[in-house]
């Protein structure tokens, strides 16, 4: 067979399981679980692991699962192909979790079918037969960066070291033998076309912060207090204050939140608790960016004579693609959508821990856009499953077999053209690097 026909096959395929594809997105939409916590979600890919009659491995990094598929020649790299298990939380989507308001807000069903889509097509007959080297599925937890008091909680408990899903998957050698990775979001930009690619991302370092202060009668004897809200408050005024002082180009986001401002309005509040993630475009950028928030926050505790306790935990590293891959995954993309419906993307100012996996191989982040609202918002719903999952899947199969296809030389020049920027040894070093604990009071 040609490299077109065997693609058709894995097209085909997919196609024919398209309603069950399509069925694993929408149950999983219904069932919305946040990061670290995706059991019922682990259960259903499980689940269609067995029925595809593949051997994997689960509870890696607590919720997370990974699968294999071995061609007949067996000699080549290894490429993974990844789905993201875990849910947002936004309060009154229309498909949130009444008890939690975990919900689906960012697409993340959609890629959980689609990477089940890729397996199902590559194990068309004869189509594997037709490949070199090794095809490992992953079901990825926690890439959505919250609930950061409770993600530290565990890493406190030892139960985690990093807060996000494909960190731990490195730490726990999940990454050791993959030589190429990639995976599909859903977007919301259908008026750019049907299918996004090759953009940047900013990376990120979060931080939990307590200020503390001393409780009074908020009405009877406040001067015998120490407002920590009025710290915290003139701690997010003074991080404002910073703003001017970052370049465009870093394209710096810092935007915290206050998850515990006091107990009673009775009582002078004396335990307030913040969160903020400090983003930007380089690694230098958000560190530098980072100092600049922990003087704005020792400001605060300053002065109201409280004290600031200040957590900074490693968060996501910027994203960078494989030039190549790209070239590749664009030509199969039009085949399913034309050139005129292709995108290529600039820099985005969110951020994905497949940034991370970038800094170490080569890695594409594609996007269907098959959604409409607002990305984390709540309208944004998946409108066209057959584009967020089928189309997404074909795409990332046929890209599949380009790599592996003719002794997988396309997937070895893809390697050995990579430039890493770390390694495994100095990935890890780095971030463990950035994870700090300070306390300050005057």
């Amino acid at each position: 067979m040609n490299l077109n026909d065997i693609k058709q096959l894995a097209c085909k395929e997919i196609e024919n399981h398209g309603d069950r594809l399509i069925g694993v997105a929408k149950d999983i939409l219904d069932n919305p679980e946040p990061g670290f916590q995706e059991f019922k979600t682990a259960d259903r890919v499980a689940k269609e692991f067995e029925s595809m009659g593949i051997p994997f491995e689960e509870n890696i990094g607590i919720t997370g699962l990974k699968a294999s598929l071995n061609t007949r020649k067996g000699s080549g790299p290894n490429v993974a192909v990844i789905g993201e298990l875990d849910s947002l939380k936004v309060l009154g989507h229309p498909h949130a979790d009444p008890e939690t308001s975990a919900a689906h807000a960012c697409g993340h069903h959609c890629q959980i079918a689609m990477m089940i889509g890729v397996g199902v097509g590559l194990q068309a007959p004869g189509v594997l037969d037709s490949l070199s080297g090794r095809v490992t599925l992953m079901a990825v937890p926690a890439e959505e960066y919250i609930e950061v008091e409770y993600r530290d909680d565990l890493r406190r408990e030892g139960k985690i070291e990093f807060l996000g899903g494909k960190p731990e998957f490195v730490r726990h050698g999940h990454f050791d033998d993959v030589d190429i990775a990639m995976m599909t979001h859903t977007s919301a930009a259908p008026d750019q076309g049907k299918i996004s690619f090759g953009g940047t991302n900013n990376g990120l370092v979060a931080k939990t912060i307590k200020f503390s202060g001393t409780a009074s009668h908020a009405g009877g004897a406040p001067h015998l207090g120490v407002n920590a809200l009025n710290a915290a408050m003139i701690a997010m005024s003074a991080i404002h204050a910073q703003r001017e002082t970052y370049r465009d180009q870093d394209t710096i986001r810092i935007h915290p939140i206050i998850t515990r401002g006091g107990v009673a309005v009775s009582s002078v509040p004396a335990d307030v608790r913040m969160e903020t993630y400090v983003r930007g475009a380089s690694i230098d950028a958000f560190l530098s960016a980072s100092e600049k928030v922990d003087r704005a926050l020792r400001a605060g505790a300053m002065a109201v004579g409280g004290s600031v306790e200040i957590t900074t935990l490693p968060g996501y590293l910027p994203i960078q693609s494989s030039q190549p891959m790209l070239e590749i995954y664009s030509r199969n993309a039009a085949t399913l959508v034309g050139s005129d419906g292709l995108n290529r993307l600039g820099h985005r100012t969110g951020s994905t821990d497949m940034g991370d996996i970038s800094q170490m191989i080569p890695v594409i982040h594609p996007y269907v856009e098959a959604a409409t609202g607002n990305g984390h918002g709540i309208d944004y719903m998946v409108k066209d499953y057959t584009l967020g999952v089928l189309t997404g899947a074909k795409a990332m199969a046929m890209t599949v077999i380009d790599l592996l296809h003719e002794n997988a030389a396309t997937g070895q020049m893809v390697v050995d053209k990579y430039k890493a920027p770390l390694t495994k040894t100095d990935y890890l070093s780095l971030l463990r690097g950035m994870m700090k604990e300070e306390s300050y009071t005057e």
